[in-house]
């Protein structure tokens, strides 16, 4: 057999191991492993300011996404909304095309400029922030933030991707928390500046002012990075491995599948929570909130969204940093461990979510909230960091694509979804407060589904590694 055979009918892993194609049916020649998703030739350099701008770029995506939170008050006194809707905008509406137009993208972003697609995401989602403003309706409102979803949907599976190229393996964990440092300090932002701007210039203003950062980065991406594949890679990247051999090959993985489905009720938590976490304070604590913020010269909606931006900013980056500063050590001796730090993050975060809600005292709720963001940000960094060690590197888009269809599908359109209804139904047994208490306590169960998941995934990936030693 010769060396060019040898070549089309193996795959370099991302460490390092010579494995058959899983596609060597196909006549023709795997594409060619980027240069720098390879071990052997990967940087040396911990690329910091690439990084600072990625999680630039995800802050404004969570910034434009999160933002709503803070709003929705108001913007159901003025839209005339029920519960229902309201978690229809905050997560199904949101999920719906980003679910959709995940794969397609991510399999573009595997044979394309990431760098070019990652910069046409942020213009997208900008404009259709924007556009949130000008609604007068819910289906309007429901359309727009669609259009949030898709532009959105273009950004983390190539972001990843590109992250993965320009970092060494024994570092994939902790740029990748820098990356997902993006959740807290977006959050943190549009709670602080939408409950300011709500309370001074109002609801519509401040979708205005949240979208119009991104349409500046946009411009200044495409200069500011570099696709750091090869011309040739990019060229053998351009034939697209077909999606359902793609899908096979991955999900032929048992590991990969727990952690998709694991990830997916662990945002089913947090998205369900934090799309009701304003209304959350503002009902059931009005006295405490409205006595603190009298103290402090604020209005009651401006001072709850810097508490709650405080909390998800402070508490949520430091649990994400740390997550993936820990991990990357703790995963040293085996992938599995990145794995078994998830389930331990996510298992310690339910009860403390279930616990927020069903506080009596305002503060202590608060001090609750953070804690359970703390932990179950810290799963950020080294379950993606799994993801993209065992995916193949033509793979990689595809594989992050996967895992967030997973979290889409589950958290973001279910979660939201989920409370509203659930709050809805309980205001007709135990009133407005009551009923969306007990139904934003009910999130803590598919946490620790999760956190039992990812247990299960960690036996999952020694096994699968056992074998193929």
């Amino acid at each position: 057999m010769t060396d060019q055979t040898i070549a089309r009918l193996t795959l370099t892993t991302p460490d390092g191991i010579v494995a058959p194609d899983p596609l060597a049916g196909d006549p023709t020649p795997a594409p060619i492993v980027d240069a720098a998703s390879s071990d052997d030739d990967s940087p040396k350099v911990f690329p910091l300011g690439v990084m600072l701008l990625m999680m630039l770029i995800y802050t404004l995506n969570f910034f434009d996404r999160q933002i709503l939170t803070i709003l929705v008050e108001p913007i159901k006194a003025d839209l005339g909304l029920s519960d229902s809707q309201i978690g229809a905008i905050s997560g199904l509406a949101f999920a719906l095309l980003y679910t959709a137009a995940g794969l397609p993208l991510a399999r573009f972003a595997d044979k394309t400029n990431r760098v070019h697609m990652i910069s046409g995401a942020l213009a997208v989602w900008s404009i259709f922030t924007i556009a949130c403003g000008f609604t007068r309706s819910f289906g309007q409102m429901l359309l727009t933030r669609i259009g949030v979803g898709v532009g959105e949907a273009g950004c983390t599976p190539a972001a990843h991707s590109l992250i993965t190229d320009y970092v060494p393996r024994h570092r994939r964990a902790l740029a990748l928390a820098m990356y997902q440092m993006g959740v807290p300090l977006g959050s943190l932002t549009g709670l602080v500046v939408g409950g300011i701007l709500a309370s001074t210039l109002g609801w519509r203003w401040a979708f205005f002012i949240a979208g119009a950062p991104g349409l500046l980065l946009a411009v200044i991406v495409p200069f500011a990075m570099k696709e750091p594949r090869r011309q040739a890679s990019v060229a053998a990247a351009a034939v697209p491995i077909p999606l359902r051999a793609g899908l096979a090959v991955l999900w032929r993985k048992r590991s990969f599948a727990y952690i998709c489905v694991a990830s997916g009720f662990s945002a089913f938590g947090f998205y369900g929570l934090s799309a009701f976490s304003g209304s959350l304070y503002i009902r059931t604590h009005p006295e405490q909130l409205g006595t603190l913020a009298s103290s402090v010269g604020m209005a009651p909606t401006a001072l709850l969204g810097v508490l709650l931006g405080l909390m998800v900013g402070i508490c949520g980056g430091l649990g994400t940093f740390l997550g993936g500063f820990l991990s990357d050590r703790f995963a040293r001796s085996s992938i599995a461990n990145y794995v078994l730090f998830c389930a331990v993050a996510i298992t310690a975060a339910a009860p403390l979510f279930t616990l927020v809600a069903l506080a009596g005292d305002m503060r202590v709720s608060l001090g609750l909230f953070g804690a359970a963001l703390f932990c179950q940000t810290m799963s950020y960094g080294p379950v993606y960091a799994a993801i993209q060690t065992v995916a193949e590197p033509r793979m990689r888009g595809m594989a992050v694509a996967i895992q967030i269809l997973f979290v889409n599908l589950i958290g973001l359109a279910l979660g939201p979804l989920f409370v509203g209804v659930m709050s809805d139904l309980f205001t007709g047994w135990f009133g407005a407060i009551q009923g969306l208490r007990f139904a934003i306590s009910l999130v803590g169960a598919p946490m620790l589904l999760s956190g039992l998941m990812f247990i299960h995934a960690t036996r999952l990936v020694h096994r699968e590694d056992a074998a193929t030693a």
